[in-house]
């Protein structure tokens, strides 16, 4: 699945970032590979319906999935741009960030799962 299926994609002027809306989708269709990369007890304490839990502690980005695109989020958006970059640096071109991170998407009300 492709990053153009979503027509927000590239929030703004960065072409990493996911837009909510095309997150928000995404979650819907499962047309993208959500990580968080927030330590355990912050992804136990709420995450995104189906995201894989990769903490920044032990992330490495090699094990990142594969076959569909992959989409990083965090708390507030610091993390999954250092998990993204540290990313492109092993050659994935398939891999953007939810920038707005969980805060945001709590506060959009994108659904929780415990």
């Amino acid at each position: 699945m492709s990053w153009n299926m979503f027509s927000r994609f590239g929030a703004g002027s960065d072409p990493d970032i996911v837009s909510f809306g095309d997150l928000e989708q995404a979650v819907g269709t499962h047309a993208w590979t959500i990580v968080d990369v927030r330590e355990p007890h912050e992804f136990a304490s709420g995450h995104i319906p189906n995201a894989l839990n990769m903490p920044m502690s032990t992330y490495d980005p090699k094990d990142l999935p594969e076959g569909k695109p992959v989409v990083l989020v965090c708390q507030a958006g610091a993390r999954s741009r250092n998990a993204l970059n540290k990313a492109r640096m092993v050659g994935r071109e398939d891999v953007r960030h939810f920038a707005e991170g969980m805060n945001g998407w709590r506060s959009h009300s994108g659904p929780v799962t415990l």
